[in-house]
């Protein structure tokens, strides 16, 4: 008994730190990611890009991270997670060094190259990230994954009141994002040192695995959930900036507003995840937040103006704001190949998340942006049906 108390208390230091250091990084490539989002009025008018070639620009965003995705499970079996994280951290450093440089030289082609190195730093990390995050959640016998992604929204919020400041002050667009790609590497430094350099238990057992989750029918319908949350949240996050400046005839800095509104919305959902989870149980907290970001991405469509469409963002928000985070809780619940569970789910999500959006800007060229989002609306329906799949496994096991 005094060995296990002594093996906790050794233990309690290295976990803080290992939980720090995930908070900081999801912090961090949320604000990041705004920088760059709510700047798109301003990269758009650079470039001289229409909505569908903006889209095609975005869609770099979506190559590169669908390349990060498809190599990150393998790379966090086969090298850890904290290797993963930091060699994402000097690939989003990259991409928004690229970005600033085409942001001023009014060169789409490069801010497009940029999307793709920011994309691949972010898919690959942010699928350690969460498998860390998973890790971190059975360490502590806590739910954390909330509060994780509550500081990337956190993050977005902060990140996106620096917009709204930069595009009223006519800040460069590339001083902006440099100084970000800035504050990302010396953050990215010290969160790297805080996490464990672990090696998998079974790493053969992980391999053989991997390819085998995607057949699990419980796999496939949190995947199903993740997309509806994942897609909903993504194209808040591309598109909400000129959706407000091109669907309402707002300015780029009420644009710059929305998206902050959107963020702090997400953030509140997120912080108050654990008492709405432990009140409700996932099945019902994931229904009922399907139901709200339903009724907040039907608002925006259908608003006849900017006041009623705000109150639809706040929906929005905090109706996605779980999603996320509690599909990869699901996931994880079994820590036999939790690993290779999680990571396919994390990766459906951004397949959803980075993929999705650009699709809906070529949508919009033809129908119109808030016309466009009655895709997400579809899927946040199909989400919702989907609910009882997070079921935490002890509870589903009752009698």
């Amino acid at each position: 008994m005094s060995t296990q108390s002594t093996q906790t208390q050794q233990l309690a230091p290295e976990v803080r730190r290992w939980r720090a250091a995930l908070f900081a990084m999801f912090l961090l490539t949320g604000i990041t990611f705004a920088s760059w989002v709510t700047r798109t009025p301003a990269i758009r008018d650079s470039v001289g890009a229409s909505t569908a070639r903006m889209g095609v620009i975005i869609a770099g965003l979506s190559v590169g991270s669908l390349l990060g995705i498809a190599v990150a499970g393998r790379l966090v079996v086969a090298r850890g997670g904290r290797f993963v994280i930091a060699l994402g951290a000097v690939a989003m450093v990259a991409g928004l060094l690229l970005i600033a440089l085409g942001a001023a030289l009014g060169a789409g082609w490069l801010v497009c190259g940029g999307l793709a190195f920011f994309g691949l730093g972010m898919g690959a990390s942010e699928v350690a990230q969460n498998v860390e995050g998973a890790e971190v959640e059975r360490a502590l016998d806590a739910s954390v994954l909330p509060a994780m992604h509550g500081c990337f929204s956190i993050g977005t919020f902060a990140g996106a009141l620096a917009g709204i400041a930069l595009n009223a002050l006519a800040v460069p667009v590339a001083l902006h994002v440099g100084t970000s790609a800035a504050l990302m590497a010396a953050v990215a430094v010290w969160a790297v040192r805080g996490i464990p350099a672990h090696s998998p238990a079974d790493e053969s057992a992980e391999r053989t695995r991997a390819p085998r989750v995607w057949r699990e029918p419980r796999v496939v319908l949190i995947g199903v959930i993740v997309l509806g949350m994942a897609l909903a949240e993504g194209s808040a996050n591309d598109w909400l900036p000129l959706i407000t400046v091109d669907g309402f005839g707002a300015t780029a800095t009420i644009g710059s507003v929305a998206y902050a509104l959107f963020g702090l919305a997400m953030a509140t959902g997120r912080f108050s995840g654990s008492r709405v989870l432990d009140r409700f149980g996932r099945t019902t907290a994931m229904r009922g937040s399907a139901v709200i970001a339903t009724a907040g991405v039907a608002l925006v469509v259908l608003a006849p103006g900017i006041e009623l469409a705000a109150a639809g963002v706040v929906l929005w928000g905090l109706g996605t704001s779980l999603g996320f985070p509690v599909a990869l809780s699901a996931a994880g619940d079994d820590p036999e190949h939790a690993a290779a569970r999680v990571s396919a789910v994390a990766t459906i999500g951004y397949l959803a998340f980075l993929v999705g959006p650009p699709l809906l800007g070529l949508l919009g060229e033809f129908a119109g942006l808030r016309n466009a989002l009655v895709v997400v609306v579809v899927m946040l329906v199909v989400a919702g049906a989907c609910a009882p799949a997070v079921r935490d496994r002890a509870t589903a096991s009752r009698p």
